[in-house]
Order: C-alpha cells, then structure tokens, then sequence
C-alpha cells in the first residue's frame, strides 16, 4: 500500500498503527529471510514509537501522512541507541550517542522506525555485494544484485516489507537500486536535505532521499525530510514548498532534453529501448523531446572517483581503532581501494595532477548542466546503462562496477536534484528512468514524474513472492 492509503485506513480508525507495526514486523521477518534487506530489526523502538502515533491519532488533532507509517534506515544514518554499522565490521558494535536530523524529523511526526538497512560497506558500491555482513537479494529475481549502495532500502520497499525507507546518494546510490528494484528514488539537490548524522563517504557529493512505491509517496517524505538544518554547514536556507500540493500539474509544453552523450556506445541496446518507449511516452503527454549536450559526461566517472576516493581518504583516517572503531584490518577490500586511491590523488606531488584537475573539471561538468537548463526544463536518460546484473558478474571487475553510476555520477558532482522512476521491464527485469532538473526544483521533477507515473503502470507491478 501507498502511504497515502495506509494513511486513510490509519485517521478512519480502519487499522491502528500498533497493529500496522505487528503486520510490517511480521512481514519482515518473512520477506528478510528471502531478500536479506535489513541488518538489523527494532520491534521495540517500532511498537513503542507506535504506541505514541495512536495516542496522535486518537487525539483527532490533524496529523501528518507519515504519523504511525513503518518505515526503514540505510544503516549509515546514525540513530541514538540503536546500532548502526554503515554495513562494516569496524562499526561491528558502534551505538550512536545522537540521530540525524533525518531521522529526527521522522520522530517529530510520529513516523514508526522498525530497522536499519543493509548498504555497501561505509555506502561504497553500487550492487550492495560490499556488505561485511550479507548481501542483499533483489526482489525481482533473487539470483540478481538489487542496486547500490542503498540496495537493503530498495529491496525492502520494492518487496513490500517497508512503504518507505531513507536511502542516502552519493553517486547514484538512490537511483541506481531504485531502478533496479522498480521503485522511486530521489536525490535532492545538495544542501536541501541535512547531512547531520550521515556517516559520511564524500561530503560534498553525499545527500539523503526517500524510496518509495509512488512519485506522490516520494513528496510526502521530502516534506518532513527537506528544510535548512543549522547543525549541517551543507544546508541551504529557502523556502519550502509543500512538494505534494500541484502533482497533477502536467508537463505539456516543458522541455525534456535527450543528452545525446546518454545513448553513445555503452548502453545495453534493451536499457536504451525501454528508455526510448518511455520518452516516447512524455512526448504522447505534451512534453517536447529535444536533444541536447552534457560534453564532459565522458570525464564523470574518473572526476567523481578522484573526488569522492580523496573524500573518503579524510573521512576515514578516524576509523584508527583508537578514536572510532576496531583495527583498520576490519576494512573490507572496496573500502581499502578507495582509500588507497584517495590518499595517493591528495598525496604530495600528486595533488595538482590528479584532485585540483577533478576539482576544475568538476566545475565544468556544473556549468554543462547551467548550459543544458538554459534550452530545457529537465534532462532524461536512462538510470542505469545497464540491467540488474548476477551476484559476482562484476564484483572482481571494479572499472565495470564504476561503470554502473555512468548516468547518476553528473548529478552529484553538480548538486542537481534527479529522480529514478519505473521505466519499463526488459525480460522481466526493471529499467529506470532518471529525471533530471535544475537546482532546488524538485517540486517541478515531481510533478513531470508523477505525470509519466500516471500514464504508466509499471509502479503498480510488484514482484512475485511477497
């Protein structure tokens, strides 16, 4: 169900969030043994937090969407009390003194958390295969990999065991398992959403969004989730919108650009088909499809692994089992590559050749999509180039598995909000589409979205199973 629905059943006296949170802990407790989505489960924290929603709710005083809703954590999003792991063994025992501000805003509304989901290691990855712990299985067929870094947040919504989970996207680690799994997930813009309380892997790249079962559900979220945060420095002040008020406005006349970058070689020929029927898609609903440029999207993905390897070299020198942590020997082999790599790219003598170069080239790949928004009201392409792959296709192949972000790493590196929505199915396998818009206008990437959402069905199917 969509929150939307559980939300009328919740203030009609239908279901009381007390039995809702005994149905999902239920749930979970079957589907996990399936798709392996949760690291850890809080029955506790859950019923009591549900508890104080029906006293809410039976208050009749006017109560948000997400009052009394389950919901699930990527578990790099520290919660007080409540382990979090950021998926690693050096974290194996680490309870956190304090929450994000994240999770702090879903408390404030009565939200019901019932677990924290399972991730790459310190979120680096993009098939959740990094895990210390377990790998999560995607819904849609279990032999295959759901997406990463997020992928525990999308196999649990996509499987029906949460209506909703918190994922964080650094470069692509929202949209990319979204597509995978065939649920919605959204990026916003650098700086709308706060950072407080994300273990971090690159500071300026990381952001956190929701993963949900519609476009509508992905509004309510980003409602209570967005606004300025004086404890994150990242956090921008400005006006809020509420996100779910004119979904329904339509994309008749508003500019879709195609970037013809986005269909070069590199792209699985049934990827770029769906992606073809669905732009033809927005063309049948008014939207104008045009091509257009993004000309650095070939030095992307070099830039963002220079940059955000250099980041996680900073941010994980804490980890020295002294401060935080276990010994360094807990790192698994991704964490370490990155962190070799970042600390040779900032090294003496390597530093202008490799990080300051990314860091002027990165503002160029800024001024690509500040060119782009001058002709067009929003870029599409495909979410990923390619389909879900099998556990271990690309695991031992790092430059194959960096090559799965190839759509999703330009965001990042320019701040931009982008949203992965249910694109088509290839041999029964999801295909997002990304959409893409200019800085702070998720209300407006709402809207096209819920518009192709609507003409569509392909939200509304759900794996077998569960």
């Amino acid at each position: 169900m969509t929150i939307k629905e559980l939300h009328s059943k919740l203030k009609t006296k239908q279901i009381s969030s007390s039995e809702l949170t005994k149905e999902a802990l239920e749930k979970i407790e079957k589907g996990n043994s399936k798709v392996a989505a949760f690291l850890s489960i809080t029955p506790e924290v859950a019923l009591e937090q549900a508890k104080h929603a029906d006293a809410l709710i039976a208050s009749e005083k006017e109560v948000c969407w997400l009052t009394g809703i389950p919901f699930g954590l990527k578990d790099v999003i520290v919660t007080e009390g409540i382990t979090t792991t950021a998926a690693s063994k050096i974290l194996e025992d680490f309870t956190p003194p304090y929450s994000a501000t994240v999770y702090e805003n879903l408390k404030s509304v009565k939200g019901v958390l019932v677990g924290k989901l399972n991730c790459d290691e310190f979120a680096m990855g993009a098939s959740t295969e990094n895990s210390a712990y377990v790998k999560t299985k995607n819904p849609w067929d279990l032999e295959r990999v759901p997406g990463g870094s997020s992928g525990g947040s999308a196999a649990a919504v996509s499987a029906g065991l949460v209506p909703y989970a918190l994922g964080t996207d650094t470069g692509g680690s929202i949209r990319q398992p979204s597509s995978f799994c065939s649920v919605v997930g959204l990026k916003p813009t650098y700086g709308r959403v706060s950072r407080y309380g994300l273990i971090p892997l690159g500071n300026s790249l990381d952001q956190a969004g929701p993963i949900t079962n519609s476009v509508e559900d992905s509004a309510v979220v980003l409602n209570i989730i967005a606004g300025f945060d004086p404890k994150d420095s990242t956090s921008v002040k400005k006006d809020l919108p509420d996100y779910s008020k004119n979904l329904s406005k339509g994309i008749k006349e508003l500019k879709f650009g195609i970037p013809k970058e986005y269909l070069a070689e590199g792209v699985d020929p049934k990827v770029k088909e769906v992606f073809l029927r669905a732009s033809k898609k927005i063309e049948d609903l008014g939207g104008k499809i045009v091509e257009t440029s993004l000309p650095r999207s070939e030095q992307a993905i070099p830039v963002y692994y220079i940059i955000m390897s250099s980041e996680v070299s900073t941010n994980l020198a804490r980890y020295d089992g002294i401060r935080f942590g276990k010994s360094r020997d807990f790192f698994g082999p991704e964490t370490k590559r990155r962190i070799m790599l970042g600390t040779y790219a900032l090294s003496s003598g390597y530093y202008d050749a490799y990080y300051l170069k990314a860091a002027k080239v990165r503002q160029l790949i800024f001024e690509d999509f500040q060119n782009a928004f001058e002709k067009v009201d929003f870029i599409i392409g495909p979410t990923s180039p390619i389909l879900p792959f099998k556990f271990g296709e690309r695991v031992d192949n790092p430059l194959q598995m960096y090559l799965a972000d190839l759509f999703t790493v330009p965001q990042n590196l320019a701040g931009v909000p982008a949203i992965s929505v249910p694109g088509g199915f290839s041999e029964g396998l999801p295909v997002g589409l990304q959409i893409t818009a200019n800085h702070f206008e998720e209300e407006k990437l709402l809207q096209a979205a819920y518009a192709f959402e609507q003409a569509t069905d392909f939200h509304k199917q759900k794996p077998e199973g569960f």
